[in-house]
């Protein structure tokens, strides 16, 4: 039996090592509004889009806004 199925596949199929820079896959992902990283929301999302990031900053800020 061969050995060559147990390859290195870190790059996963071919083609897809570079196809998308944020890494996530899938369709084209929104901006953050406020750090410009991609979201998890798509481009066709209405509103403000945060990053995960900048979200939990954001709900750090207004939680103790008092």
């Amino acid at each position: 039996m061969s050995e060559d199925h147990c390859a290195s596949d870190t790059d996963g199929p071919a083609g897809e090592s570079g196809a998308d820079p944020s890494g996530l896959g899938g369709p084209p992902y929104a901006e953050c509004v406020l750090c410009r990283e991609p979201t998890e929301y798509p481009e066709s999302h209405k509103g403000i889009t945060l990053c995960p990031v900048c979200a939990w900053q954001e709900a750090q800020r207004t939680a103790c806004s008092g």
